[in-house]
């Protein structure tokens, strides 16, 4: 029988946190967008603490992770989880490990008090929705995610 387990990652895992952010791109077509580095990632992640990560293991070996960071609803008046990252190696898809991972994620959240737990999945990716769909999550429709990057943030932190 296979062994499961969890485990938080330490600064010793950036090289591996890097490795799962890559494999979870390339799913998405989107390898060509990522720009995080390991140095980059130890920075954020174990020095200013801004998300964290958690892994699944099966049978000692990290098939999976979760990223995510605590925010903030005025609306609920309290912190929420958003989860940034949710992947599973796709060898070991099947054996229950998202959601074994989406429910230590749910875990954290209940144990912090907080009033959410968010994320969100691109619109082609119907595995992904029907799996969080599964689980009790609903879409929000009626909100529109907007982002401002690279020259527009420069242009809009300058006035």
């Amino acid at each position: 029988m296979a062994k499961i387990s969890f485990r938080k990652a330490t600064r010793d895992d950036v090289a591996l946190i890097l490795y799962f952010i890559k494999e979870l791109a390339a799913y998405e077509h989107l390898l060509d967008a990522v720009e995080a580095t390991e140095a980059g990632l130890e920075q954020s992640l174990f020095d200013q603490e801004a998300a964290e990560v958690i892994f699944v293991e099966y049978n000692e070996e990290a098939v999976g992770f979760a990223l995510f960071f605590q925010n903030y609803s005025t609306f609920v008046g309290g912190a929420g989880i958003y989860l940034e990252d949710l992947y599973v190696l796709d060898a070991y898809r099947g054996k229950g490990l998202g959601k074994m991972l989406l429910q230590q994620v749910a875990k954290i959240a209940v144990a912090r008090h907080c009033g959410r737990f968010e994320w969100a999945c691109l619109n082609w990716n119907e595995p992904s929705i029907a799996f969080y769909k599964h689980m009790g999550a609903v879409p929000m429709s009626d909100w529109t995610v907007y982002r401002i990057t690279g020259q527009a943030l420069q242009t809009l932190s300058e006035g």
